[in-house]
């Protein structure tokens, strides 16, 4: 298990790392997810001891780790970037750390062409990895970390550079493998779609600090904040302000009644939080929510489109199934579930807490 506590890192006055809190438990897997720049490699450099914190503590299996040199440490690394051995065959690149562990070549041999197998490397073992495409050297660098049996495996956005089908095959496989080994395992990424894929726990990332952390299906259906609805939200999560008085709650700006259950709501300012595929073109029941915008742009994506409009001054998007024909300028109704609206306070905390289904 490895255990974080408090732990902060800045440099020349800038905060890369604020007060940082985690448990991590061997088995499961753990995703960081944020934007570019959240802080996520940040934290797997200070995971991996490439970095020293500020302050703070971390422990793995209850022993304090800071100070252990990295090369102390049984820890794998893959980063989107793949970095591989460029003098090494692929089987003397996959091989390297069982060599170095002491292992005979029985065993090696038995080891490297399983995971070869695995990651579609075995026609390539004899070539250098400068005559293999990207994605295979990446896949090269993911057997090398396989391979390895670490207790820290550490995953920086690692299928970005793989073609879609590898790359959907082994976002399945990778947690289940790795999670045999008992090892701790922390996969980072931008992308919310591939956190709900992946599964396991997440941990919501955004300027160095923890928004939120839990299994993964519960901050995508219940985020605590206004930032964690963002950061699981792709494309952006619509907002618009409500305001809270004697006729309930409405537009800002508007006499437009919103009709939630009210939890005892106190007058003042909301954010109300609709993410895209929430929106709908028809109306589903009596209790549905209208909202009228007008269309900037509309994309077409396969067997959906994306309708851009302008809502309330606010910029939105929906994501609906079909092949929309909508024009800029061109007035449209479109249809919310109140269950599916998320309300925030002042202090973007959430006031409600509805079921939002995982779906797309």
């Amino acid at each position: 298990m490895l255990e974080l506590d408090k732990v902060s890192l800045s440099l020349d006055g800038e905060v890369f790392l604020n007060d940082i809190n985690l448990t991590l438990k061997r088995g499961e897997l753990n995703i960081l997810l944020g934007p570019t720049l959240a802080g996520k490699t940040t934290l797997m450099r200070v995971m991996a001891g490439l970095d020293k914190p500020d302050r703070g503590s971390i422990r793995f299996d209850g022993e304090s780790v800071l100070g252990v040199p990295v090369q102390e440490r049984n820890i794998a690394m893959v980063y989107q970037q793949f970095i591989n051995y460029p003098t090494l065959s692929v089987y003397e690149n996959i091989a390297s750390p069982l060599k170095v562990a002491g292992l005979d070549k029985v065993k090696i041999d038995s080891r490297v062409d399983q995971v070869a197998g695995l990651l579609r490397l075995e026609e390539f073992l004899d070539r250098k990895p400068n005559t293999l495409s990207g994605g295979q050297q990446q896949r090269l660098a993911l057997a090398r970390a396989l391979v390895k049996e670490a207790e820290l495996v550490i995953l920086d956005e690692p299928l970005a550079n793989l073609d879609y089908k590898l790359r959907e095959e082994l976002r399945s496989e990778l947690p289940k493998l790795f999670a045999e080994s008992g090892a701790v395992l922390v996969y980072a990424t931008t992308e919310p779609s591939e956190a709900l894929v992946l599964g396991g726990n997440t941990a919501c990332m955004q300027q160095g600090r923890i928004e939120q952390f839990g299994p993964t299906l519960d901050l995508y259906r219940h985020p605590e904040a206004l930032q964690s609805a963002r950061t699981f939200s792709d494309p952006p999560l619509n907002t618009v302000t409500l305001n809270k008085g004697k006729e309930g709650l409405t537009i800002s700006g508007t006499s437009q009644v919103i009709n939630l259950p009210q939890q005892q709501l106190i007058a003042g300012k909301y954010t109300m939080g609709v993410r895209p595929h929430h929106l709908s073109l028809e109306k589903c029941s009596g209790i549905d929510i209208e909202v009228n915008g007008v269309v900037t742009v509309t994309e077409m994506s396969g067997s959906e489109s994306f309708i851009h409009f302008n809502f309330n001054g606010n910029d939105w998007v929906a994501l609906v199934h079909g092949i929309q024909n909508y024009y800029s300028g061109e007035l449209v109704s479109f249809y919310i579930q109140p269950s599916n609206i998320f309300l925030f306070d002042a202090l973007d905390r959430v006031r409600n807490h509805n079921s939002v289904e995982a779906t797309k």
